[in-house]
């Protein structure tokens, strides 16, 4: 099975010169713990809210002036749309994250969580995965 075949098409994103306010209120508003991060349509990072936390708030940064791009991650773990999942979850549990931008060339063109693999399928390598995810 493909990564195509079971990622998230509808993906939210931010831009570089959001706010980190904002970017937190994305956050809380949908109950996620990361976001993409784009630049003229290609990915360039990914938040996190554990960038907020230590970046911004820990740092002493004020969150409604800072901007995403000074926070947040760069060079985010990708997939692509034709890896198997199951190599999409060997790089999730390696990279020890929840979910993966899928990427063709720099452009985002989805997202693919644990929960979506898990609505797929089922099995010993995602009780792995998870397994190993949840280690930290």
């Amino acid at each position: 099975m493909q990564v195509r075949e079971v990622m998230s098409n509808r993906v939210l994103l931010l831009r570089h010169d959001n706010t980190v306010f904002e970017a937190a209120e994305l956050l809380s508003k949908h109950n996620i713990g990361s976001v993409p991060v784009v630049s003229a349509g290609e990915l360039c990072g990914i938040l996190t809210d554990r960038d907020i936390v230590l970046r911004c708030v820990a740092g002493g940064e004020d969150a409604k002036i800072t901007r995403v791009g000074a926070i947040m991650s760069t060079k985010p773990v990708t997939t692509t749309p034709d890896a198997t999942v199951e190599e999409a979850m060997r790089t999730m549990a390696r990279e020890q994250v929840r979910r993966l931008p899928v990427v063709e060339g720099a452009r985002l063109v989805g997202m693919l969580s644990l929960a979506d693999v898990a609505r797929a399928r089922s099995g010993q390598l995602l009780a792995e995965t998870v397994t190993e995810i949840s280690l930290i």
